[in-house]
């Protein structure tokens, strides 16, 4: 199957790769875009979109086109560290996992299992790997205090699925090859190439979509990359998009503009849909959204009379205050317009490694337990992670007193940063599984780096759940390890074994297993002796078939989102901040290490506060300025523009490299400011527990020029 897997004690024997043509996917972001790889000499000498690949067919971004300088960035790690003091050593793979286990086991042993936490950033799910064989490590660790980044990005999307279909990964996925009609809210694909919607090439499925006559409409309070892919463009106040949705919905029935087509006779709480948005008219939340009400109403007619349309709201609509009912609400509009599960709508794509396949309707995924300090419910086995900080630093029986962080880097990339930053010194233990030394792993005792990128084999086990259309793809590896690099797998496995789980199978073991019992019985020989990956055709109807719900009905109207709403109508007329903060992705950019690459750092200064002129009274475009939260304080540089909307700032996230002890040379170099360092754990979305990281409100006054000080920023307690 893949490359051979020594035992730990046995290390890999290290040889060039022979020169010729490579083919394999991508795995730096949800695009999975296939690309063409020639080695020469033992280099990389040219990579390129692979032509041939069925999803992505010849696009590539400029992550694809730097992947091979990853696996030569002198900041890697390759072999185990441990720290003593603020000096690090190495290790033998074996010492260093019998020293993990022991010091886990130590401190399992004298304050319970729930003592010891971990962490997972999103990389985990590029990683076949690592998201194969994780799980069985975190069940022999036994601790409920498990964190990921699901809960500062799309826990709303999972919360949705799991109330109205029945599983948190049954994720309607727009259909955008047949669609004639887009609306997008708080999304920007030509920057995320989709994101909880697997597109590569969207500026050319955009442009399709315009050339067969259709429209793209974009509401977002940026004018993002986007917005010149689009028909029509509407800024939006921050964190107001529920209330659009419900006007929106409010106009359909309304006008009697509801068609459910096939699902008519599985669909439950229509009437109670109908009278939760009766209040909120056109006219009601114009004031509140920025949006006319003429434009609502039109909006709403326009939508409901296209043949093959589809509403798609992402990461925007997801980290506010009522994330939850916004994703709710899309699906909800999708369905009673007759555009969900058919051709041109939202629909479900059918992998060929279906993790649903042994999924028990039925199932209850949320609220089995609560976080110690302030009660937040867990969802699908995680806690927010907006709850870590207290957890750590709150005195009593089950408080964190040891962390497992896999792939992720939450000091940049979750709430508060500054505040989890101090957190992390004072753990009996912390150990990261993660190839760098990062803003985060540098608090570690021990860090154990696990090979990856061109090195591993791969197969995007999540991606394909969210993919336009259904295909599949076996990476090989291109490069060997070298004797002192092991995998993600074989550092789980070793673990495993050693706290007394069981390691099961290896991860191609798993997949082929997966592939057999599949939908398209296939299996991993069968992708291997298709470099260039197999197509499945486009997304097909598949309701009510693959309803996972207890009475397999699809449930328009769950108790929870119906119970949240009151609090939705009660900030219907609160007076908003006059300055909130909102986030921004960036095209070379996915996780905080991807600013180590110096191909991915060229240009401008890219981490600016970004602002529209009629806020700026008395600032000028290029000073520093000092931006204040409750939590925080950062200094960025200013950047005046009218692509965001008054009353609106936003910074790129990621940043905030300068502190000390960190082994990023390049990210050192263009430290900018994190934005998590202003962003609030207090702010929430009640319904689903995801943070609220847009719509912070802010404060801003110029500042003199200042880097960051060595430990993190100079502010009061405040993230990949």
């Amino acid at each position: 199957m893949s490359q051979s897997v020594p035992p730990l004690s046995e290390p890999a024997l290290s040889f060039r790769p022979a020169d010729g043509t490579y083919y394999r996917a991508c795995n730096l972001c949800e695009a999975i875009c296939g690309l063409q790889i020639t080695v020469a000499g033992g280099q990389v000498t040219d990579i390129r979109g692979d032509a041939a690949d069925p999803l992505s067919r010849g696009h590539i971004c400029p992550k694809g086109a730097s992947i091979a300088d990853l696996l030569a960035d002198p900041d890697r790690l390759k072999k185990p560290l441990r720290r003593e003091g603020e000096t690090w050593h190495e290790l033998e793979w074996d010492e260093a996992l019998d020293y993990v286990a022991a010091r886990l086991k130590e401190v399992r042993e004298r304050h319970g299992a729930d003592a010891v936490a971990s962490y997972q950033g999103n990389p985990s799910v590029h990683n076949s790997g690592t998201l194969l064989t994780a799980s069985s490590f975190l069940k022999a660790l036994g601790s409920r205090n498990r964190f990921t980044a699901t809960s500062i990005d799309q826990l709303p999307h999972h919360f949705a699925a799991a109330e109205m279909l029945g599983h948190p990964l049954l994720l309607p996925i727009p259909d955008i090859d047949r669609c004639d009609f887009f609306l997008m809210l708080g999304a920007n694909p030509l920057t995320s190439n989709g994101s909880i919607m697997t597109a590569p090439g969207m500026r050319e499925r955009l442009r399709a979509v315009r050339e067969r006559g259709g429209r793209v409409v974009l509401l977002d309070p940026r004018r993002t990359e986007s917005a010149q892919a689009a028909t029509d463009f509407h800024f939006i106040r921050p964190g107001t998009d529920a209330f659009l949705l419900l006007a929106l919905l409010n106009v359909i029935f309304a006008e009697g503009l509801v068609r459910l087509g096939h699902l008519g006779d599985v669909v439950d709480g229509l009437g109670d849909v109908r009278a939760a948005c009766a209040p909120f008219t056109p006219e009601a939340v114009s004031g509140k959204t920025g949006v006319p009400a003429d434009t609502i109403r039109q909006l709403a007619r326009d939508y409901a009379a296209a043949e093959r349309a589809v509403v798609y709201g992402r990461i925007g609509l997801s980290v506010q205050e009522f994330g939850g009912l916004c994703q709710w609400l899309v699906n909800v509009l999708n369905v009673v317009s007759g555009h969900f599960d058919t051709p041109g709508g939202a629909m479900f794509p059918r992998p060929a490694f279906d993790l649903l396949m042994r999924a028990r309707p039925g199932e209850t995924y949320h609220g089995r337990w609560h976080s110690r300090v302030r009660g937040l419910p867990e969802f699908d086995g995680e806690l927010p992670n907006s709850a870590m900080t207290e957890e750590i630093l709150t005195p009593g029986n089950g408080q964190v007193r040891a962390l497992v962080t896999i792939a992720g880097n939450p000091v940049l990339s979750t709430t508060a940063g500054a505040a989890l930053d101090r957190a992390l010194e004072t753990l009996d233990f912390m150990v990261s599984i993660d190839p760098y030394l990062n803003e985060t792993t540098r608090h570690a005792d021990v860090i154990l780096p696990p090979a990856f990128g061109l090195e591993t084999a791969h197969y995007d086990a999540i991606f394909h759940h969210f993919a336009v259309r259904n295909t599949a793809r076996y990476n090989a590896p291109v490069f060997p390890v070298t004797p002192e690099q092991r995998f993600d797998h074989q550092i789980f496995m070793g673990l495993t074994e050693r706290l007394g789980g069981k390691a099961g199978s290896g991860p191609d073991e798993r997949l082929d297993l997966g592939l057999r019992h599949g939908p398209y019985q296939t299996s991993l020989a069968d992708l291997q002796a298709q470099p260039h990956g197999v197509d499945y055709g486009p997304l097909k109807p598949c309701l009510p078939a693959r309803l996972l719900t207890a009475d397999q009905r699809l449930k328009l109207a769950p108790a929870p989102m119906l119970a949240d709403l009151p609090r939705l109508q009660a900030a219907l007329n609160a007076a908003p901040a006059p300055l909130v903060l909102i986030g921004r992705r960036q095209l070379r950019s996915n996780n905080s290490w991807m600013h180590n690459t110096p191909r991915l750092m060229r240009g401008p200064e890219r981490c600016t506060l970004q602002l529209n002129p009629a806020d700026a009274v008395g600032l000028e475009h290029g000073q520093a300025v000092a931006v204040r939260s409750r939590v925080g304080e950062v200094v960025a540089q200013l950047e005046l523009t009218d692509e965001v909307m008054p009353g609106v700032a936003c910074l790129p996230h990621g940043f905030g490299h300068g502190r000390r002890g960190v082994r990023l040379s390049v990210a050192q170099q263009h430290p900018g400011v994190s934005l998590n360092d202003l962003t609030d754990p207090e702010r929430l979305d009640q319904l689903t527990g995801n943070a609220a990281v847009n719509g912070t409100p802010i404060s801003i006054r110029a500042a003199a020029p200042a880097s960051a000080p060595a430990n993190g920023p100079a502010s009061a307690p405040a993230g990949d």
